[in-house]
């Protein structure tokens, strides 16, 4: 039995905080998971940026409210569920993916949760579990499922290596060239033929 765990941001939709660096006017904000490995690094650093311009969880929300999936994605979407069991697996939150889910027909998606303040400050966030990535792809092995993962950025990279099949989309040029052993590709038909290709 075939499960597919896909990301996200830059898999699916458009990188959120990359959206907002530009709504905000904060181009520090830009930076990524494509960008830093360590992802509660990232997050911490992203809300001490947040607390400096004094902004919180509702002008983030729209923002998100005007982002629409990549040209493509829910046709994939709707064609890779045909196929086979999707769940995507995401370091994003449950605040800022509920309107995404909605445009993209929603399917399972796994992420964290935020903490905020009831002004609307985002106070801190709970991760779902440590690598939840990985350790998502471990518990469905563990159920009998054979996993096929497909990501853009370093904390994909292990839920890619641990499944039967894995592979990078749209991914970074240094990602691609310290990773020649996975297979990238750029299109979404592509990548349907390389996951067919695995079922």
């Amino acid at each position: 039995m075939n499960i597919v765990c896909l990301d996200m941001e830059g898999v699916l939709v458009p990188e959120i905080w990359v959206a907002f660096a530009a709504e905000s006017g904060i181009p520090e904000l830009k930076r990524t998971t494509r960008d830093e490995p360590d992802y509660d690094k990232l997050m911490r650093w992203r809300l001490g940026i947040l607390k400096e311009h004094g902004l919180g969880l509702q002008e983030i929300q729209t923002t998100i409210a005007n982002i629409d999936p990549l040209p493509g994605a829910k046709e994939f979407l709707d064609e890779l569920r045909a196929l086979t069991q999707v769940v995507i697996l995401s370091d994003t939150f449950e605040e800022f993916a509920r309107p995404l889910m909605a445009k993209l027909g929603w399917p399972t998606l796994l992420c964290n949760a935020l903490e905020v303040a009831p002004g609307g400050a985002i106070t801190g966030f709970h991760m779902r579990c440590e690598h939840s990535k990985l350790t998502t792809v471990k518990a469905l092995q563990s159920m009998g499922y054979d996993t096929i993962a497909a990501g853009d950025s370093y904390n994909d990279l292990d839920m890619i290596r641990a499944s039967k099949a894995g592979f990078l989309f749209r991914s970074t040029e240094q990602i691609r060239r310290d990773h020649p052993e996975l297979p990238a590709y750029e299109t979404f038909a592509d990548l349907l033929e390389a996951i067919r290709r695995a079922l």
